[in-house]
């Protein structure tokens, strides 16, 4: 009975410490914007498509099946991810804005992000690796 409780809870802390993993938001290193969270939030909306510097801005997503992506939603731009898909859908059915482009996988976002100084993104932090720059929020 013992064994039980104590496998029980560390499945649950296990399951749990993946749900709130860290979050790292990336971007390339030559692009040298100072970025808060505050920024972060409005370029990931739409409400900004410029860097700092006036230089272009392409915010990449992972898709929102992704834990990643919801917990990026609700830590950062403080909505859950269904008010972030009504709030895209009625920018687009308006023609006010076009949602930030989606991709499956953290290795995805890296490999945009390092290719590309306009290119903003977010991963979990156990995938960094070289090539990206990350901003501290």
């Amino acid at each position: 009975m013992l064994f039980k409780k104590i496998t029980l809870c560390a499945a649950f802390l296990l399951t749990s410490s993946l749900a709130f993993a860290e979050l790292t938001v990336i971007v390339n290193p030559s692009n040298t914007n100072d970025l808060d969270a505050k920024k972060v939030q409005r370029l990931f909306l739409g409400k900004d498509k410029k860097f700092p510097d006036g230089s272009e801005v392409l915010a990449v997503n992972l898709t929102a099946d992704s834990s990643t992506r919801n917990n990026f939603d609700e830590k950062i731009l403080g909505r859950n991810s269904s008010q972030v898909s009504a709030y895209w859908s009625k920018l687009v059915f308006t023609g006010k804005g076009i949602p930030p482009k989606e991709v499956s996988s953290d290795a995805e976002v890296i490999d945009l992000v390092s290719k590309n100084p306009s290119v903003i993104g977010y991963v979990d932090s156990s995938s960094l690796i070289d090539g990206v720059k990350v901003i501290k929020l």
